[in-house]
């Protein structure tokens, strides 16, 4: 009896925590998200489904945001296999590996905004070091307004992405390249496996619940990047680098229509979901190396 009290003493904090500042809050942006709420009014009018049919029916700019979500996605995708060849390179016995390691992490623990404002500075046309660079190189043709044309700024500005999460990744991966125990290495050199069929039949199973959570938070930063674009471009030009977290945000507090943001809410997490689930059911199919 003392034991069930105890345990019920040192759960009722937490559940009632999870209960005020996430079941109530999911609840009530479900419901908002069903009418047609400006923030201010006293009266919410419930309108259906009226809110989530005019996000994708209505606004080409909330396919416009989604595209440059999935550019994020798909670069930082990209980058995984770098990402993993870094890890093992730094897993080998090379020197200074501890300070290359501390050198690829610190992006990681900078301020975003921060860096946000370093990477506008060194993209700007004006005594920016980028363009500085290209004319000290000869490369005067390649100069460009990075953060103002709409054909390259997304780019540049997933470039800052990939600058300030990738070192993340790389430690992420050394941490499972670390967890694989060494005397399966040392039975695969008895057996005459060379370096590649050791990364794919050792490295890769054995990392692959590391690459699952990568994976997850390449679903989830993606649909979630907001501070590099609002601090660094506003969206602009037009809404050519908005992204679909700077649109909600811009729908509730510079349009007044708090119904279509909490719509805008629940459909990036109804998304997360689904291809979190589209991910796990890939995961689980017979893996790579695996028997």
């Amino acid at each position: 009896m003392q034991k069930n009290i105890l345990l019920f003493g040192f759960l009722l904090i937490p559940v009632l925590l999870l209960l005020m500042f996430v079941l109530y809050p999911l609840i009530e942006l479900v419901r908002i998200s069903f009418t047609d709420w400006n923030g201010m009014a006293a009266q919410q009018v419930y309108i259906g489904f009226d809110n989530y049919i005019k996000m994708f029916t209505d606004s080409s700019d909330v396919w416009l945001s989604l595209r440059n979500n999935g550019i994020y996605f798909i670069f930082h995708l990209i980058m995984i296999p770098l990402e993993l060849a870094i890890a093992v390179l730094l897993d080998s016995k090379i020197r200074a590996s501890k300070f290359f390691k501390s050198i690829i992490f610190m992006p990681y623990i900078i301020n975003g905004v921060a860096i946000s404002y370093i990477f506008a500075f060194f993209y700007s046309p004006i005594n920016g070091g980028l363009n500085g660079i290209l004319e000290a190189l000869g490369l005067e043709s390649l100069i460009q307004n990075w953060l103002t044309n709409d054909s390259i700024v997304n780019i540049s500005l997933v470039f800052v992405s990939i600058w300030r999460f990738s070192g993340f990744h790389v430690i992420l991966f050394l941490a499972g390249l670390q967890s694989i125990p060494q005397d399966q290495f040392e039975s695969a050199k008895i057996d005459g496996a060379n370096s590649i069929q050791n990364f794919w039949y050792i490295i890769v199973p054995g990392i692959k619940k590391v690459l699952e959570v990568i994976l997850f938070l390449n679903i989830v930063g993606a649909l979630q990047v907001f501070d590099i674009p609002y601090i660094m471009t506003q969206g602009g030009p037009g809404h050519a680098s908005s992204t679909f977290t700077l649109y909600t945000l811009e729908t509730a507090f510079k349009f007044n229509s708090f119904g279509m943001a909490s719509a805008m809410g629940i459909t990036m997490l109804i998304l997360i979901i689904i291809l979190n689930g589209v991910q796990n059911r890939l995961f689980n199919l017979k893996g790579v190396g695996e028997e």
